[in-house]
Protein backbone atom coordinates (compact mmCIF):
# COMPACT_ATOMS: atom_id res chain seq x y z
CA UNK A 1 0.00 0.00 0.00
CA UNK A 2 1.16 3.22 -0.62
CA UNK A 3 0.41 6.85 0.66
CA UNK A 4 -2.64 8.50 -0.32
CA UNK A 5 -2.06 11.39 -3.13
CA UNK A 6 -5.03 13.26 -1.61
CA UNK A 7 -4.99 12.57 1.52
CA UNK A 8 -8.36 12.83 4.07
CA UNK A 9 -8.08 13.80 7.99
CA UNK A 10 -10.94 13.05 10.70
CA UNK A 11 -10.58 15.37 13.15
CA UNK A 12 -12.92 14.50 16.04
CA UNK A 13 -13.08 17.00 19.68
CA UNK A 14 -16.01 18.38 21.69
CA UNK A 15 -14.72 21.50 21.77
CA UNK A 16 -15.47 23.06 18.33
CA UNK A 17 -13.54 25.74 18.52
CA UNK A 18 -10.58 23.13 19.39
CA UNK A 19 -12.04 21.14 16.05
CA UNK A 20 -12.14 24.06 13.92
CA UNK A 21 -8.38 25.49 15.19
CA UNK A 22 -7.28 21.70 14.39
CA UNK A 23 -9.13 21.87 10.72
CA UNK A 24 -7.67 25.43 10.07
CA UNK A 25 -4.49 23.95 10.75
CA UNK A 26 -4.40 21.24 8.83
CA UNK A 27 -7.01 22.58 5.63
CA UNK A 28 -4.02 23.55 3.39
CA UNK A 29 -2.95 20.31 3.08
CA UNK A 30 -5.25 17.78 3.30
CA UNK A 31 -8.93 17.45 2.97
CA UNK A 32 -10.36 17.73 6.36
CA UNK A 33 -13.43 16.84 7.77
CA UNK A 34 -14.81 17.82 11.02
CA UNK A 35 -16.50 16.48 13.88
CA UNK A 36 -17.57 17.38 17.68
CA UNK A 37 -19.10 14.33 19.06
CA UNK A 38 -18.44 10.61 18.40
CA UNK A 39 -21.96 9.78 16.49
CA UNK A 40 -21.28 12.49 14.13
CA UNK A 41 -17.41 11.45 13.58
CA UNK A 42 -18.87 7.76 12.94
CA UNK A 43 -21.25 8.72 9.97
CA UNK A 44 -18.15 10.90 8.56
CA UNK A 45 -15.93 7.34 8.47
CA UNK A 46 -15.39 5.92 5.43
CA UNK A 47 -13.54 4.53 3.13
CA UNK A 48 -12.18 7.68 2.07
CA UNK A 49 -10.75 8.34 5.03
CA UNK A 50 -6.61 8.15 6.07
CA UNK A 51 -6.63 9.42 9.20
CA UNK A 52 -8.41 10.08 12.31
CA UNK A 53 -7.88 12.62 15.37
CA UNK A 54 -9.34 11.67 18.25
CA UNK A 55 -10.01 13.33 21.52
CA UNK A 56 -10.65 10.77 24.98
CA UNK A 57 -12.85 12.74 27.01
CA UNK A 58 -16.34 13.61 25.03
CA UNK A 59 -19.99 13.00 26.60
CA UNK A 60 -21.85 10.30 25.26
CA UNK A 61 -19.14 7.91 23.31
CA UNK A 62 -15.67 8.73 24.78
CA UNK A 63 -12.92 8.60 22.05
CA UNK A 64 -11.84 5.09 23.40
CA UNK A 65 -15.33 3.63 22.59
CA UNK A 66 -15.38 5.90 19.00
CA UNK A 67 -11.92 4.22 18.49
CA UNK A 68 -13.32 0.98 19.01
CA UNK A 69 -15.97 1.35 16.58
CA UNK A 70 -13.92 2.64 14.07
CA UNK A 71 -11.82 -0.77 14.70
CA UNK A 72 -14.62 -2.99 14.37
CA UNK A 73 -15.47 -1.42 10.87
CA UNK A 74 -12.15 -3.03 9.73
CA UNK A 75 -10.88 0.28 8.58
CA UNK A 76 -7.41 1.05 7.55
CA UNK A 77 -6.85 3.97 9.00
CA UNK A 78 -4.55 5.35 11.28
CA UNK A 79 -5.66 6.93 14.40
CA UNK A 80 -4.44 8.67 16.67
CA UNK A 81 -5.45 10.15 20.07
CA UNK A 82 -5.10 13.76 20.54
CA UNK A 83 -6.05 14.68 23.85
CA UNK A 84 -5.60 16.11 27.13
CA UNK A 85 -6.09 12.91 29.06
CA UNK A 86 -2.17 11.83 30.44
CA UNK A 87 -1.29 8.30 29.41
CA UNK A 88 -1.30 5.54 31.82
CA UNK A 89 -1.22 1.97 31.31
CA UNK A 90 -4.96 1.23 30.32
CA UNK A 91 -3.69 2.61 26.56
CA UNK A 92 -1.35 -0.59 25.67
CA UNK A 93 -4.38 -2.45 24.80
CA UNK A 94 -5.77 0.60 22.63
CA UNK A 95 -5.57 -0.22 19.14
CA UNK A 96 -4.27 3.63 18.12
CA UNK A 97 -1.40 4.09 16.03
CA UNK A 98 -0.31 7.22 18.00
CA UNK A 99 -0.82 9.21 21.28
CA UNK A 100 -0.85 12.86 21.48
CA UNK A 101 -1.34 14.97 24.69
CA UNK A 102 -2.83 18.35 23.90
CA UNK A 103 -2.06 21.01 23.48
CA UNK A 104 -0.02 20.75 19.94
CA UNK A 105 0.28 23.38 17.78
CA UNK A 106 0.36 23.66 14.32
CA UNK A 107 3.44 22.28 13.28
CA UNK A 108 3.28 19.55 16.26
CA UNK A 109 -0.54 18.38 14.15
CA UNK A 110 0.77 18.41 10.60
CA UNK A 111 3.83 16.48 11.52
CA UNK A 112 1.73 13.73 13.34
CA UNK A 113 -0.55 13.19 10.38
CA UNK A 114 2.29 13.49 8.21
CA UNK A 115 3.70 10.68 10.35
CA UNK A 116 0.68 8.69 10.43
CA UNK A 117 0.13 9.20 6.62
CA UNK A 118 3.89 7.71 5.78
CA UNK A 119 3.01 4.66 7.92
CA UNK A 120 0.28 3.68 5.39
CA UNK A 121 2.98 2.18 3.41
CA UNK A 122 4.83 -0.09 6.31
CA UNK A 123 3.94 -3.60 6.32
CA UNK A 124 2.00 -4.81 9.58
CA UNK A 125 5.15 -5.44 11.36
CA UNK A 126 6.13 -1.85 10.82
CA UNK A 127 3.16 -0.64 12.12
CA UNK A 128 2.88 -2.70 14.85
CA UNK A 129 6.39 -1.46 15.99
CA UNK A 130 5.17 1.90 15.66
CA UNK A 131 2.06 1.51 17.58
CA UNK A 132 4.03 -0.33 20.58
CA UNK A 133 6.83 2.28 20.16
CA UNK A 134 4.05 5.20 20.31
CA UNK A 135 2.69 3.35 23.45
CA UNK A 136 6.34 3.21 24.75
CA UNK A 137 6.57 7.01 23.88
CA UNK A 138 3.76 8.31 25.44
CA UNK A 139 3.81 6.06 28.57
CA UNK A 140 7.85 7.86 29.36
CA UNK A 141 6.41 11.33 28.73
CA UNK A 142 3.89 10.29 31.24
CA UNK A 143 6.17 8.56 33.66
CA UNK A 144 4.41 5.59 33.58
CA UNK A 145 7.02 3.71 32.61
CA UNK A 146 7.31 1.07 35.27
CA UNK A 147 4.90 -2.06 36.39
CA UNK A 148 4.67 -4.88 34.73
CA UNK A 149 1.94 -3.72 31.67
CA UNK A 150 5.16 -1.62 31.04
CA UNK A 151 7.64 -4.50 30.72
CA UNK A 152 5.55 -6.71 28.75
CA UNK A 153 5.26 -3.90 26.00
CA UNK A 154 8.89 -3.51 25.71
CA UNK A 155 9.34 -6.76 25.71
CA UNK A 156 6.18 -7.42 22.76
CA UNK A 157 8.09 -4.30 21.13
CA UNK A 158 11.93 -5.93 21.33
CA UNK A 159 10.51 -9.23 19.76
CA UNK A 160 8.77 -7.03 16.98
CA UNK A 161 12.60 -4.84 16.44
CA UNK A 162 13.95 -8.15 16.90
CA UNK A 163 11.50 -9.62 13.88
CA UNK A 164 12.18 -6.46 11.44
CA UNK A 165 16.49 -6.97 12.12
CA UNK A 166 15.73 -10.39 10.95
CA UNK A 167 13.86 -10.18 7.51
CA UNK A 168 16.15 -6.98 7.10
CA UNK A 169 19.03 -8.87 7.46
CA UNK A 170 17.64 -11.36 5.11
CA UNK A 171 17.42 -8.91 2.49
CA UNK A 172 20.05 -7.35 2.72
CA UNK A 173 18.92 -3.59 4.37
CA UNK A 174 19.91 -3.60 7.80
CA UNK A 175 20.53 -0.04 7.55
CA UNK A 176 17.03 0.99 6.61
CA UNK A 177 15.74 1.44 10.66
CA UNK A 178 19.31 2.69 11.65
CA UNK A 179 17.77 5.90 12.68
CA UNK A 180 14.94 3.91 15.07
CA UNK A 181 14.91 4.64 18.64
CA UNK A 182 16.49 1.40 20.44
CA UNK A 183 14.54 -0.07 23.13
CA UNK A 184 15.88 -0.49 26.62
Amino acid sequence: MTRPSDPTVLVVDDEPDLANLYTAFLSSSYTVRTATSASEALERVDEDLDVALLDRRMPGISGDELLAKIRERDCSIKVAMLTAVEPDVDIIDMPFDDYKVKPVDQHELTGLVEALLERIAYDSRGQTYFRLASKKAALEMADNDHGEEYQTLLDDLNAVRAEMDEQLDKIGAEAAFKDLPSVS
